[in-house]
């Protein structure tokens, strides 16, 4: 199967099994439910679904369980969309191609959307076995000091210039705890010993770097048409970036050189690893 093909295929599985795992919109309390459904459901690129089976894939991981810790990380995922959105933080309108879910609904009823998504899923991974290790691993990627921790750092630095190596620490959390957790989580599904998962961690850092890398790129210089959500916010709201740092040059070099190093660390797994190495490939070349 070629890249394209998985790519579709992984990400048409995990719409399915979201729609599954998220309530009915008909069920008490029905406008929660609905804007739930609303923010998950029918838009992004499931990045970190698609790196949680490019991992599992990589060591024979059974698939439906697979699913079950991609939905969970892309639920805390959308959960801190949604939060990010918020008036309070970053004032947005428009995500995935639609009004955000505040826009959409009322910030009351966004606040709820991401504190249940959150809870949600956690529900999941324990209704479904995951392992106790699995639920810490998810849990500190979304905390103080992993997803929020990262926010917490990046609204305390708009306005400042932050030298790369602070920049790098505030992405590492922000960024990069989730998809260090959905790489970690599918290895983990599909039984990777102590080597292989530090193995993976390595390329995981180098992943998330690279992934807000070009996010601030595209940030810089794509079309709010083309992103889905609203260009050039971060130079409107002064937050520091790659690309006010480095500039769009000097940040597209760096994005090599973290894809180049991304997959060395995949050296040793061989053509057990070809998801991941193409998905490294994706995220330097997506466009949206």
């Amino acid at each position: 199967m070629d890249f394209p093909t998985w790519m579709s295929a992984i990400q048409a599985r995990t719409e399915i099994a979201l729609e599954r795992f998220l309530p009915v919109s008909t069920a008490a309390p029905a406008r929660l439910h609905e804007a739930m459904r609303y923010a998950v459901l029918g838009g992004g690129k499931r990045v970190r679904p698609l790196l949680c089976h490019a991992a599992g894939e990589a060591f024979a991981a059974d698939p439906a369980r697979l699913d079950v810790a991609a939905c969970a990380v892309e639920l805390i995922h959308v959960y801190s969309l949604v939060h990010d959105d918020l008036p309070c933080m970053d004032d947005d309108v428009l995500r995935r191609g639609k009004p955000t879910c505040h826009v959409e609904y009322d910030e009351a009823t966004a606040l709820l959307v991401g504190d249940a998504l959150q809870t949600l899923a956690f529900q999941v991974l324990a209704d479904h076995g995951a392992t106790t290790a699995m639920v810490a691993l998810l849990a500190q990627a979304a905390g103080s000091r992993g997803m929020a921790g990262g926010q917490a750092i990046d609204l305390a630095a708009t306005g400042q210039t932050l030298t790369l190596e602070e920049l790098e620490f505030m992405h590492i959390h922000k960024t990069g705890a989730l998809i260090r957790a959905a790489v970690l989580l599918g290895a983990q599904v599909g039984g990777a010993d102590d080597d292989a998962l530090r193995r993976l961690a390595q390329f995981a850092g180098r992943a998330g770097l690279l992934f807000q890398v070009v996010d601030d790129i595209l940030d810089a210089e794509a079309s709010t048409a083309t992103l889905g959500k609203t260009a050039g916010k971060d130079a409107a709201q002064n937050k520091p970036t790659y690309v006010s740092l480095l500039g769009v040059g000097r940040a597209r070099e760096l994005a090599a050189e973290l894809r180049t190093e991304a997959k060395t660390t995949l050296t040793e797994f061989g053509a057990r690893a070809r998801r991941l190495i193409e998905l490294s490939d994706y995220i330097v070349e997506r466009n949206f």
